[in-house]
C-alpha cells in the first residue's frame, strides 16, 4: 500500500501541486520471518481478548435449561458409554483402575483439545461482521474461544476430583504435573486452530471437514483405550500425535497408575510447541487477506 505526501506552496495566491515524482511514498509491507508473530500484539489488545473471551463462556449456555450441568453429563455420558462397550464388552484394560475412573481421566484432555479446536477453528467465520468493520489482530479471536474452553475443563476437574474421593484413589504430588499437562494441551488445540481458522476463510470445505478430523483424532488418541495395547514397534510413531503423551500424563498424575515414557511426554510438548509456532506463523501470513475474503 502506497501514501503519497503531497507538499504545496501557497505564496502569491499559490503555486501549483508539486510533481507526483517528487512527492514523499511510505510503502507499507507485511513483516516476515519470525517478525511476523508479532505476539506483542496480543498483550497490546489484551482487554478485547478478555471482552471476546467472556461473551464466548457467556454466549456458549445462554438461554439454556442445564447451563454449566451440560459440562459434566458430556464426558460423564460419553465415559459410560465407553465403560459399557469398550469396558464390559470389550473387556478391554483398563491398567488396574475402574473402567469409568480410566476412560473420565482420559475424556478431560481430549475435551480441552477437541472443544479447543472446534471452537477456535470456526471462530472466525464466526466473527466475520467484526473482522470486516474494525482493525485488531485478527489472532485474538480463535485464541480467545480457546482460552474460553478452560471454564469448562475446571468444572469437570471437579467432578473427577468427586470421582476419585468416590472410588478412595489417594492424592499425590504427581497432581502437579496437572498444570503443565493443560497448558500443553491448550497450545496444541490453539496451533491447530489457528491452521484451520486460516484456512476456513479461504475454503470452508474445513468447517464441515473438522467435526470428521476430531472423530478420526479420538481413535488414534488413547482416550477409550490404554497406550499397552499398541504394540510395542508401532509406540514411536504412534507418539507422534501429541495427545498420546498429553492423555497419558494426564492419566498418571490423576490416577497414580499406569505408566508415562518420559520420552512421549517429551515428544508431547515439543510437539505442542512446534504447532503453535507453526499455526501461529501460518495465521498471520494469511491474516492480510481475512477482511477482503470473508
Amino acid at each position: 500500500m502506497e501514501q503519497a505526501a503531497v507538499v504545496t506552496n501557497d505564496n502569491n495566491g499559490g503555486k501549483a501541486l508539486e510533481s507526483a515524482a517528487n512527492a514523499r511514498v511510505l510503502r507499507i509491507e507485511p513483516t516476515r520471518g519470525w517478525a511476523a508473530l508479532n505476539l506483542r500484539d496480543l498483550w497490546e489488545y489484551r482487554d478485547l481478548f478478555l471482552i471476546l473471551a467472556l461473551r464466548d463462556v457467556k454466549l456458549r449456555y445462554k438461554q439454556t435449561a442445564l447451563g454449566v450441568i451440560w459440562v459434566v453429563l458430556q464426558p460423564l455420558i460419553t465415559a459410560l458409554i465407553f465403560t459399557v462397550v469398550f469396558g464390559n464388552l470389550a473387556n478391554l484394560p483398563s491398567d488396574g483402575m475402574p473402567y469409568l475412573l480410566f476412560s473420565f481421566a482420559g475424556m478431560l484432555p481430549w475435551n480441552l483439545f477437541s472443544q479447543s479446536l472446534q471452537r477456535g477453528g470456526n471462530s472466525l467465520v464466526g466473527s466475520s461482521a467484526l473482522i470486516s468493520k474494525v482493525y485488531f489482530p485478527r489472532m485474538i479471536i480463535p485464541m480467545a474461544s480457546t482460552i474460553a474452553v478452560l471454564v469448562d475443563f475446571a468444572v469437570a476437574l471437579v467432578v473427577m476430583a468427586g470421582l476419585l474421593v468416590y472410588y478412595q484413589v489417594p492424592i499425590g504430588w504427581n497432581l502437579l504435573l496437572v498444570p503443565p499437562l493443560m497448558i500443553a494441551t491448550v497450545v496444541a488445540a490453539s496451533g491447530v486452530s489457528l491452521w484451520v481458522s486460516a484456512l476456513s476463510v479461504q475454503y470452508r470445505d474445513f468447517i464441515y471437514a473438522l467435526p470428521f478430523l476430531l472423530q478420526a483424532w479420538m481413535y488414534a488418541s488413547p482416550v477409550a483405550y490404554s497406550t499397552s495395547l499398541i504394540p510395542e514397534r508401532w509406540r514411536a510413531l504412534y507418539a507422534l500425535n501429541p495427545l498420546v503423551g498429553l492423555i497419558d500424563g494426564f492419566r498418571w498424575s490423576l490416577l497414580g497408575h499406569g505408566s508415562v515414557a518420559v520420552s512421549a511426554l517429551a515428544l508431547a510438548f515439543a510437539t505442542s510447541a512446534l504447532l503453535f509456532v507453526s499455526g501461529a506463523t501460518f495465521f498471520r501470513r494469511m491474516e492480510r487477506s481475512f477482511a477482503d475474503t470473508i
